[in-house]
């Protein structure tokens, strides 16, 4: 099989198909704009959507071949040693959790910086710190030629040999351009943004997982959402194969009208199911504030709940040390909402070692199946 180069002097792309891609503009734009909606009625979605977003954080870096669960990220956070690499789940977990710091950084970042190389240098430096890519030059342009290909690969056998080396940054400068360039449409403009600095690969390692961050990212920056909650690994995970041939075909093919019809889809169908899981943390989140209130009878139930949305596996002694609720009162609230169903042990405590408690019916949601 010979490698699919980089598509050089392709980019921007000449002519796109407009009326096969007018169709679906609508109902992206429209996808997007019904997001928005329920997560301007969501109250702190920082804490709210924390769930969510650890998913993202999961399902992009599964991509790239980690095999870590939502499940497992969140009760190694609740171990609370975050920088234990001593097996390859949890240097794959480590990933995931740099995932998320990134998305964080980069969502500060944009308080005082545009959406730019500098601010993608920058979050690289934060996805890659302490992990396994960290001998690769974090938030540096690669000085070398890369491939992707399966493991073990050599050039002559690669699927894909991105641009040089020599000519990385006026590509790079090439696509901030773009990216900043008035366009027709910004959801079109998200779409070859994405595939070309895939295409690029600017960096040594985790250019998949910075890209797909770029997504919210872009939204954000352009307007069409307030915060970047946007959450578009699931659909990309379920149909990797598709998207890695689609970005493929833009290279070997000049196909971005094909890619781009892939991305909207993936946008629309992708904003539907964040709509969905949004509204049913909110609806959830109002069902147990009430009855919290009546199980606990304290005053401190709300910022109870509160603390467990954001963390929906803890270890009981985190919520009783950081929820900032009286030590006696933290212990019964535990008590009785354990008792009462809300949480699920699942593990016990053991001498000095807390048990790790679950929030069973939040991440179910977040998982969109049975899991807990």
């Amino acid at each position: 099989m010979t490698p699919v180069h980089y598509h050089t002097q392709g980019f921007p792309p000449a002519d796109l198909d407009w009326p096969r891609l007018i169709p679906l503009i609508g109902p992206a734009n429209a996808a997007i704009a019904r997001l928005e909606g329920v997560l301007q009625g969501i109250p702190n979605p920082d804490v709210m959507l924390a769930p969510l977003t650890a998913r993202e954080a999961v399902l992009s870096s599964r991509i790239e071949g980690t095999q870590a669960t939502l499940g497992e990220v969140l009760e190694f956070e609740a171990e609370g040693d975050l920088q234990d690499e001593s097996t390859p789940k949890k240097a794959d977990i480590r990933e995931v959790l740099n995932y998320r710091a990134a998305l964080r950084e980069a969502t500060r970042l944009m308080e005082k910086l545009p959406l730019s190389q500098r601010l993608v240098k920058l979050t690289h430096a934060v996805l890659m710190q302490g992990v396994r890519g960290r001998n690769k030059a974090p938030g540096e342009y690669r000085r070398i030629p890369n491939w992707i290909g399966p493991a073990g690969s050599s050039m002559d056998s690669a699927r894909f040999i991105p641009c040089g080396a020599d000519v990385l940054q006026g590509a790079m400068d090439a696509w901030e351009t773009y990216l900043h360039a008035r366009q027709p449409d910004l959801l079109v403009q998200l779409a070859i943004a994405h595939a070309e600095f895939e295409a690029i690969h600017p960096f040594l390692d985790g250019n998949g997982r910075l890209g797909r961050l770029l997504v919210p990212l872009f939204l954000k920056n352009a307007e069409l959402l307030s915060r970047p909650n946007f959450y578009i690994s699931e659909y990309l995970e379920s149909l990797r194969v598709e998207y890695y041939d689609r970005l493929l075909a833009v290279s070997r093919d000049g196909d971005w009208t094909g890619w781009c019809i892939f991305f909207l889809t993936a946008l629309t169908e992708q904003a539907k199911s964040n709509q969905s899981k949004a509204q049913s943390i909110l609806a959830l989140y109002q069902q147990r504030k009430d009855w919290i209130v009546e199980v606990t009878h304290s005053q401190y139930a709300i910022r109870a709940l509160d603390w467990m949305f954001g963390k929906p596996i803890f270890r009981t002694s985190d919520f009783i040390n950081t929820a900032e609720v009286p030590e006696p009162t933290a212990k019964r609230i535990l008590r009785e909402v354990r008792d009462a169903g809300l949480l699920r042990e699942i593990r016990a405590s053991s001498g000095r070692r807390a048990a790790v408690l679950a929030f069973v019916e939040l991440v179910n949601i977040v998982e969109g199946e049975q899991v807990v």
